[in-house]
C-alpha cells in the first residue's frame, strides 16, 4: 500500500516537471518569435548616422555703389500627411499655417481635398516655393504643434504607430532681381534646372550667362553625426562638418545711381522722338570701366512675359547694323596713319555729287566745291571721304578697320559678342566698294565695337575693351580679376589719334554735333544717320548714332556712345535731332553727379534735365547672410556717388541729399499674432 503511494507521488512529480519544461519551451518560443518579428518588421527609427545637407548658393551681382542687383536664396516645400491631423483641429492648423506662410487660408484648405472633394489621407504639399525666413518660422511652428499634440499617430501596415507632422524640406534655389528691370538686359536672366530633386538656376543671357562658371554654386556643405533619441544630430568629436562654398560675387564697374538716371532719361527721350529703342554706353576712356550700359527695352528677369521676348538679347554686342557716317573718322584715321593725307589736305568735292561708273553716284547733303580732310568730317562729306579711302589700297583700308576692332568680337563681357562683317579684300580693291565702306555702308558693326573704337580717339590711339565687371569676390573677401576675352587694341598711332580727336572737337563746335556743346568741357564726336535695309533694299527707316567723348580739365575722360533705332517723328531720325541731344543729356548727368567738373562751374542757363519718377517700389535686402541696401526706384532717382563731392558754385542748382530708403510697412511679428490667437487654446 505504501509502495503504491510512493509510485503515485513520483509520477505526479514527473508530470509537474514535464509541465514546467513545456511552459519554459513555449515561453522561449514566444520570446524568439517576438525578436525575429522585430528584426524582420518595417520600423521608422532614425539611422545611427545622419547627414544634414547645407547646399551652396549662386553668387550675387553687386553694383559699384554696393547695391545688390541679383541674388539667390533657398526655397522650401511644406509637406503634411492628411491623416495625421484630427479633422476637428484642421481649421486651427490651417489658420496658423496661413499666418506663418502668408498663404491665404482658403488656398491652404483646398490642398486637403482631392478633385472629388474627399479628404486626402496621404502626403499633401501645402507649398513648393517658401523662402528662407517663412521656412524657419514654419519649422518653429511645426515644433510647437508637436508639443501641443496637434498631430496624431498613424498605424502603418506592419502595425507600428508613427507620429507624422509638418515637414519643411529644402527643395531648391531661386534667383531674385530686387530692382526689377534696372540694368536689364545686361544682367540677363536664368532658368531652373533640376539636379535630382533639387532645383538650381542656370544663366541664359547677359552677365548671368557670361560668368556662369564663376558665380554658380561651387560645393555643398554637410554635417554628419549620430542622432539622439529625439532624432537630433549630436555634435561631438565624432561628428563631421564640411563648409559649403558659394559661387563668387560679381562686382560691377557700374554705379546704380548713375545707371538709373541714364535709364530714366532715355525712357523719356524715346517717347519724345518715338523710337523703337535707344542704346547708351559710358566708360572711362583710359581704363575701359563701364559706368552705364543702358537700353530702353528692359524687362523684369523674374517675371518674363511673351511681349518681353524681343528684349531678352542684349543688343549692345548682339545687334549688328550698318553704321553710316560714324565710320568716317575711322577711315580718315587709317589714311592719316599711312600719311597719305593730312588734316589740311584739300579735296575737290564736286559740289556734293561725284559720278563713279556709268550709273553710280556718290552724293552729299551739303554741297561744297572743295573741303579739307578736317571739314570732310565736320560736314560729313561722302564724296570727300571716298576720295580719302581711294588713297589707300584695299588691303591697307581693310587692315586699318580691323585694327580698330571691326569684324572681330569687341570683348565686352556679355553672353554673346558677334563679330560683325566688313567686305572681303577682293571687293575693297574696287573703288566703289571701298568708297561705300568708307562712309559706313556695306558693313555690319555692333554698338560695342564702335564704343570701343572711339575710345582710341580719347586715349592716344589705344582702343580699350569695355569692362562691365570690376572683380569677383569669395566669401573670405578675396578679389579675383579676369582678363577680357579680347584685349585692348593699338588701333592707330598717337599722332593720328590726336588729329582725329581735334577734328571731332570741330564737329561739335561747328558741324552736325553742335547740340552736344557744354561750356567748360571738351566735347567731341561724330554723327551718323544710316538707312536700314530690308530684303535687300533700303527703306525709310534709320539708325541714328553719335559716338564721342566728354572730358574736363581735371583729367576725367569718358567715351560715350548713343544709338537710336528707328526714330519715327518727322526729322527726329536725323542724328543731330535724336542721338546728339541724348548725348548732351548724358553729359548733364555726368556733371550733376560730379563725374565731370566744367571749368568755371555750371551756368544758370544750363538747367539739369528733369526726369519723371516711376512708381514707388519696395526696399530689398540681400540673402547669404549679408545685409545690403536696396533702395526704392524713387530713391534711386536721388542717389549720388559716395566718393565724390559737389562743386561749390553759386550757380549750380541744389540737389537734395538722398534720404535713407524707407522701409516697407511691416506686418506684426508672427509670435505676437500667435500669442493673441493663443495656440494652446486652439489645440
Amino acid at each position: 500500500m505504501n509502495k503504491n503511494r510512493e509510485n503515485l507521488a513520483l509520477h505526479q512529480r514527473k508530470n509537474k516537471i514535464s509541465f514546467l519544461f513545456i511552459l519554459l519551451v513555449i515561453a522561449m518560443a514566444i520570446f524568439l518569435a517576438s525578436v525575429l518579428k522585430t528584426i524582420l518588421s518595417e520600423r521608422r527609427i532614425p539611422s545611427q548616422n545622419s547627414v544634414i545637407h547645407d547646399r551652396s548658393l549662386r553668387g550675387n551681382i553687386i553694383s559699384a555703389d554696393d547695391y545688390t542687383l541679383s541674388r539667390s536664396q533657398k526655397t522650401y516645400q511644406a509637406v503634411i500627411r492628411g491623416a495625421s491631423i484630427d479633422p476637428k483641429k484642421r481649421e486651427a492648423f490651417v489658420r496658423l499655417f496661413s499666418i506663418y506662410s502668408g498663404i491665404p487660408e482658403a488656398e491652404v484648405l483646398k490642398k486637403f481635398k482631392d478633385k472629388k472633394g474627399r479628404d486626402i489621407k496621404g502626403n499633401i504639399v501645402l507649398s513648393r516655393n517658401i523662402t528662407f525666413k517663412p521656412a524657419m518660422q514654419l519649422k518653429e511652428l511645426a515644433y510647437k504643434l508637436r508639443r501641443l499634440g496637434a498631430f496624431k499617430t498613424i498605424k502603418t501596415k506592419s502595425g507600428i504607430e508613427v507620429l507624422y507632422g509638418l515637414d519643411i524640406i529644402e527643395n531648391g534655389e531661386s534667383r531674385e532681381f530686387p530692382l526689377a528691370d534696372v540694368l536689364s538686359p545686361v544682367l540677363g536672366y536664368v532658368r531652373k534646372k533640376d539636379v535630382g530633386r533639387y532645383t538650381r538656376p542656370v544663366g541664359i543671357k547677359g552677365l548671368e550667362r557670361k560668368y556662369e562658371k564663376h558665380i554658380t554654386s561651387k560645393k555643398d556643405g554637410y554635417f554628419k553625426g549620430k542622432r539622439d533619441v529625439v532624432a537630433s544630430v549630436i555634435h561631438d568629436k565624432n561628428s563631421i562638418k564640411s563648409e559649403r562654398v558659394d559661387g563668387l560675387d560679381l562686382h560691377l564697374n557700374i554705379p546704380l545711381a548713375f545707371q538709373r538716371r541714364v535709364e530714366l532719361m532715355i525712357d523719356k527721350m524715346k517717347k519724345s522722338i518715338d523710337a523703337d529703342e535707344i542704346l547708351v554706353g559710358v566708360m572711362e576712356s583710359r581704363t575701359g570701366k563701364v559706368l552705364a550700359l543702358a537700353s530702353t527695352e528692359r524687362y523684369d528677369p523674374e517675371h518674363i512675359r511673351n511681349k518681353d521676348v524681343p528684349k531678352l538679347d542684349p543688343k549692345f554686342s548682339e545687334y549688328a547694323y550698318e553704321p553710316g557716317s560714324v565710320i568716317k573718322p575711322l577711315s580718315l584715321a587709317v589714311a592719316l596713319d599711312h600719311r597719305v593725307v593730312t588734316p589740311d589736305t584739300w579735296f575737290n568735292t564736286h559740289n556734293g555729287r561725284l559720278q563713279i561708273g556709268k550709273r553710280r553716284w556718290i552724293s552729299d547733303d551739303e554741297k561744297f566745291d572743295a573741303l579739307t580732310a578736317t571739314d570732310i568730317i565736320v560736314h560729313s562729306s561722302n564724296v570727300g571721304i571716298s576720295q580719302i579711302a581711294w588713297r589707300l589700297t584695299g588691303q591697307e583700308f581693310r587692315d586699318g578697320l580691323i585694327k580698330f576692332g571691326l569684324s572681330r568680337p569687341s570683348g565686352l563681357d556679355l553672353s554673346r559678342d558677334v563679330p560683325g562683317k566688313i567686305k572681303p579684300l577682293r571687293l575693297l580693291n574696287n573703288n566703289m566698294h571701298r568708297a561705300n565702306s568708307s562712309y559706313g555702308y556695306g558693313m555690319l558693326v555692333t554698338f560695342a565695337q564702335l564704343f570701343k573704337a572711339y575710345s582710341a580717339f580719347n586715349n592716344d590711339g589705344i582702343a580699350v575693351t569695355p569692362r562691365i565687371v570690376d572683380y569677383l569676390e569669395d566669401a573670405k573677401g578675396s578679389h579675383y580679376t579676369l582678363d577680357p576675352s579680347v584685349g585692348d587694341l593699338h588701333a592707330v598711332g598717337k599722332k593720328a589719334a590726336r588729329q582725329i580727336h581735334n577734328i571731332l572737337l570741330e564737329v561739335v563746335k561747328r558741324g552736325t554735333g553742335v547740340k552736344a556743346q557744354y561750356p567748360g568741357l571738351e566735347i567731341g564726336g561724330k554723327t551718323g544717320t544710316a538707312h536700314i535695309a530690308r530684303h535687300g533694299h533700303y527703306v525709310r527707316e534709320y539708325h541714328s548714332s553719335f559716338y564721342g567723348f566728354a572730358n574736363d580739365k581735371k583729367g576725367h575722360k569718358y567715351t560715350i556712345g548713343v544709338l537710336v533705332i528707328k526714330a519715327k517723328k518727322y526729322h527726329k531720325y536725323f542724328a543731330s535731332q535724336s542721338a546728339v541731344p541724348t548725348f548732351r543729356r548724358i553729359v548733364d548727368i555726368l556733371v550733376e553727379l560730379d563725374y565731370l567738373k566744367p571749368e568755371g562751374g555750371i551756368l544758370d542757363s544750363l538747367a539739369p534735365i528733369k526726369i519723371e519718377k516711376p512708381k514707388e517700389e519696395e526696399n530689398n535686402t540681400v540673402s547669404n547672410g549679408k545685409e545690403r541696401k536696396n533702395p526704392s526706384i524713387n530713391d534711386l532717382f536721388k542717389l549720388k556717388p559716395k566718393a565724390k563731392k559737389k562743386p561749390k558754385t553759386a550757380a549750380k542748382p541744389k540737389i537734395k541729399k538722398r534720404p535713407k530708403p524707407k522701409s516697407p510697412t511691416k506686418r506684426p511679428a508672427k509670435k505676437e499674432i500667435i500669442q493673441e490667437m493663443s495656440a494652446e487654446d486652439l489645440f
